[in-house]
């Protein structure tokens, strides 16, 4: 099968806290002009007394459902949504605290759920960052195979 990048027209669910959610709003309106299925799992509007897990669940439950579905996961650093979505079957969520990081986190570990850090990243690096991730294909080299086939161990 030939390597290739991720479609226009992919479902991409986003969830954010209140720390993520001016970003998730400028994300989901550049992942829509670019012909994606943006779904919203939250939070819907700005509360300062959110908390991530709720988002984080929302997302990972459906990536881990629809295989062929990504999530982009938004909290303060990226780390406690990214160790949400981390629980769930199927699921491989990784820190896309730069672009390279994010391409590696495709190319190496066909990682299906981005986790943005939304204190250290501007609007246009959290474009370049997903792009990045959206355009980079999994490797399907064998030793990266093998190593997905190790971490999926049974989750929620």
């Amino acid at each position: 099968m030939k390597n290739t990048k991720i479609s226009n027209g992919e479902t991409i669910y986003l969830g954010a806290d209140h720390n993520g959610f001016k970003l998730k709003e400028h994300l989901a309106k550049h992942l829509a002009k670019k012909g994606h299925q943006v779904i919203d799992m939250g939070n819907k509007k700005l509360d300062l007394k959110d908390d991530y897990p709720d988002f984080g669940k929302k997302v990972a439950k459906k990536v881990s459902a629809d295989k062929k579905s990504l999530g982009i996961l938004l909290c303060g650093s990226g780390q406690g949504m990214c160790i949400v979505a981390n629980k769930y079957k199927n699921v491989r969520a990784a820190l896309g605290w730069s672009t390279g990081a994010a391409k590696k986190s495709r190319h190496d570990d066909d990682s299906n759920i981005l986790c943005l850090p939304s204190w250290r990243i501007s609007d246009d690096q959290a474009i370049r960052i997903i792009n990045g991730w959206l355009n980079t294909p999994f490797s399907k080299i064998a030793r990266h195979k093998r190593r997905i086939k190790k971490i999926n161990v049974k989750k929620n």
